[in-house]
């Protein structure tokens, strides 16, 4: 009795299809249901991936699409509840460089301008003397021209120079960048 057990349960461990290789499966292998969670708002079925606070300091979340969290967001008060001097406090600590939800410096430049350039791009076009429609070909000429009379080799020492000079190359680039994203988008 023993011997066929050890044969029954040996003629069951049979070799894969695939030899080892689990690329070699189908593609209905892994083809199981995926759990998703709808909005928490009432009558939408859009997923609900963006958790939302149900009351100050609680743990309880709403999961709403992201059109209907923005709509609950637009309407929070994150102050409610306190006095002008404990609101005050909060958001003094709250934006202190200690809180870590500090800006970085690198968003500061890619805010949002006038819609056909950011604000970074009207910053730079503003440093090289140019108005906002200029065309890269402007930026070019304005950037060598501006750049030729602080350059450091026409000016040695003197670190007021050296700023403008580092300023305008950095406006430089961003136009540049600016325009390769939008040569490459194919816009105009």
């Amino acid at each position: 009795m023993h011997a066929s057990l050890i044969h029954q349960t040996m003629s069951k461990a049979g070799r894969s299809v695939d030899w080892g290789f689990p690329r070699w499966r189908g593609y209905e292998a892994g083809r199981e249901a995926v759990n998703v969670r709808l909005c928490d708002r009432a009558g939408c079925n859009e997923p609900g991936d963006c958790p939302a606070p149900k009351s100050p300091n609680k743990p309880d979340r709403w999961y709403f699409c992201q059109k209907h969290a923005a709509e609950y967001n637009k309407g929070w008060d994150y102050f409610a509840g306190l006095d002008k001097e404990e609101a005050a406090e909060r958001e003094a600590n709250e934006t202190s460089e200690n809180a870590g939800y500090k800006e970085s410096a690198h968003y500061g430049w890619a805010s949002s301008g006038d819609g056909t350039r950011s604000r970074d791009e009207l910053r730079a076009l503003e440093l090289l003397g140019l108005e906002t429609d200029a065309e890269f070909d402007d930026v070019k000429k304005a950037w060598r021209a501006k750049a030729k009379e602080v350059h450091p080799d026409v000016k040695p020492g003197d670190e007021e120079a050296a700023k403008a000079f580092q300023a305008y190359q950095l406006a430089y680039e961003v136009l540049r960048q600016a325009e390769e994203r939008r040569e490459w988008r194919g816009q105009p």
